[in-house]
């Protein structure tokens, strides 16, 4: 998905005849280590099931990550990744069109 956007963000650029400001996208204005995260940023708030689903991914990591000793976690903040993985869950479970299809 970010490499789509990537391209119709160089379409859009390549087609522009003039540079307002107003008119240049997310990745106009940006120091070079900005970019890719610009990119996923753009792609994530486009695609709200592909959002939802990196959301649960990296919440579903941390408890993996203390029990394993690579990464200490606050019990809290365990908990609440757990929550918010279930909440994520069962939204897409009530709603199907945000669940990422393959």
């Amino acid at each position: 998905r970010m490499e789509q956007e990537a391209q119709r963000e160089k379409a859009r650029k390549e087609n522009s005849s003039h540079c307002d400001e107003q008119d240049q996208g997310p990745f106009s204005f940006h120091a070079d280590g900005l970019q890719p995260f610009l990119l996923l940023y753009h792609t994530l708030r486009k695609h709200p099931p592909l959002l939802l689903d990196t959301v649960k991914n990296i919440c579903d990591l941390s408890s993996p990550l203390d029990q394993l000793g690579i990464h200490k976690t606050n019990p809290g903040v365990i908990g609440l990744c757990g929550l918010l993985s279930s909440l994520v869950g069962i939204l897409t479970v009530a709603r199907p069109h945000m669940k990422l299809k393959h």
